[in-house]
Parts: C-alpha cells; sequence; structure tokens
C-alpha cells in the first residue's frame, strides 16, 4: 500500500514536462474555468454558513457553565465542518464535468506511452463521457459523506481527533484519486469493472489524491493547476498498471 502511495505520487514529477511535450495545456482551459467558478460559489457559500453551523452545534450544550467556551469551540469545528463538505462538494463537481475534457487528454497520454492505444478500447461520445463522471461522481459522493460526518463528530473527542483529521485526509485523498484515475479506465472497463479497478489499487488512488489535495491548500494557484497535474500523474500511472496486467493475461 505505501510503496504504491508513494509511487502515485512520484508520477507527479514528470507532468508540467509531459503536459507541454504533448502540448496539453489547451484542453485544460474549460476545466480551469469549471474549477475557478465552482472554487468561488463555494467558497462564498461556506463562508456565510460556518457561523450558523457554530451556531447550531453549540445548542448540543445545555449548562450554563461553560457555555462560551464549548461555543467558540463548536464555531470552529463548524467551520471545519462546513470546509470539509464543501471540499468535497468542489472536487466531485470538478471531477464530474471535467470528464469529457479529461478523457482526450489520458487518450493522448496513452498514444504518447505505448505508441498506440494497443488493448481493446470502449469507444464513447462526449455525452456518454459526462454521463460516465457524472455517475461515478455522485456514487463517490454518496459513499464520502456516509464515511466523512461520522469522521467529522469525532473531532469533538480529545486526541481522538488529531487521528481523525488524518484520516479525513486520507478519504478525501482515495476519493480525488478514484476521479482522475476514472478518465483513463473509461475507455477500458465498465462502471463496475472500474469500482473493481480503483479498489484493488486503493494505495495508487490515495497517492495521486494526495498531492490533489495539496494542491488545493496553495491559495488561487492550487484550484488551476490541480486538475491538469492531478490528471496527467494519474494517466501515466494507471497505463502502466494497465500495460502489467495485459502483459500477464497474455503469457
Amino acid at each position: 500500500m505505501i510503496k504504491n502511495i508513494l509511487s502515485a505520487i512520484k508520477a507527479y514529477l514528470g507532468a508540467v514536462n509531459l503536459i507541454s511535450k504533448l502540448k496539453l495545456w489547451k484542453y485544460f482551459i474549460i476545466p480551469i474555468i469549471i474549477s475557478i467558478v465552482t472554487a468561488t460559489i463555494i467558497g462564498f457559500t461556506a463562508y456565510g454558513l460556518s457561523d450558523n453551523v457554530g451556531q447550531f452545534l453549540s445548542k448540543i450544550w445545555i449548562w450554563d457553565w461553560g457555555k462560551q467556551a464549548f461555543t467558540s469551540f463548536a464555531s470552529f469545528v463548524g467551520g471545519i465542518f462546513v470546509l470539509v463538505i464543501g471540499l468535497i462538494l468542489y472536487k466531485h463537481i470538478v471531477l464530474a464535468f471535467s470528464a469529457p475534457f479529461m478523457s482526450p487528454v489520458s487518450e493522448k497520454i496513452e498514444i504518447y506511452i505505448n505508441g498506440s492505444l494497443k488493448h481493446q478500447h470502449r469507444k464513447t461520445s462526449f455525452n456518454e463521457q459526462l454521463i460516465r463522471g457524472i455517475r461515478i461522481n455522485i456514487r463517490n459522493l454518496s459513499k464520502e459523506l456516509l464515511i466523512t460526518i461520522p469522521i467529522l463528530l469525532l473531532k469533538f473527542i480529545p486526541v481522538v481527533n488529531i487521528f481523525s483529521t488524518i484520516l479525513l485526509f486520507l478519504v478525501q485523498s482515495y476519493y480525488a484519486g478514484f476521479g482522475n484515475i476514472d478518465y483513463t479506465l473509461e475507455r477500458h472497463f465498465n462502471y463496475k469493472e472500474s469500482i473493481y479497478f480503483v479498489r484493488k489499487n486503493k494505495g495508487i488512488a490515495i497517492g495521486n489524491g494526495i498531492v490533489f489535495m495539496l494542491c488545493l491548500l496553495v491559495p488561487v494557484i492550487g484550484i488551476i493547476i490541480v486538475l491538469p497535474l492531478s490528471v496527467t500523474a494519474a494517466t501515466t500511472k494507471t497505463i502502466t498498471i494497465l500495460n502489467k496486467t495485459h502483459e500477464r493475461s497474455v503469457l
């Protein structure tokens, strides 16, 4: 697992050079616009809701003693709650609606690595790629929320909340990597087969998603570069795995 995580992170090293060499930057224009618009809307919404969530959580404390301290703590946790949910929504919206634009990028990288589209491929239209992206990300969004909400509640428990932060980051990373990997899997596998592939290669998804999430911590620039870098890194790593799998099946 750790070896695969590190391998996926390492795949980012040559991403910028590969994008420039294959002249892929133009394919990222619309996804970058989608990313900026989505981040802006969610950012302003989250800012407006954070205080409301904090006030709602503070009602849990029914005693007078320590009320002020708990209210301050609840406001802090409420801000984290809104931020995390906002990041989850941002991630899946961008990954879903960028699918038709990222599939050609993935295909060009595969042709560059293999010399051609060697393996059997599924031919899909723009609309089919969009529907596939929305379907995958709605599925991932629902599962991620089911896992995330209980983890957020652990933040009310001292000491445990430290480990919950790490777990929360890894969950976010896994589903971010999942979306990036699926741009390549879309040509090779159907819906269920793709889910199985990512489950089998969790480390790759987590490693790719870790850098994805770290990019979002960089103000402004992060939401611009996150998709080009993460999709390129995910594609190169996924194709390497697919090639090895194909070679074993032939032998």
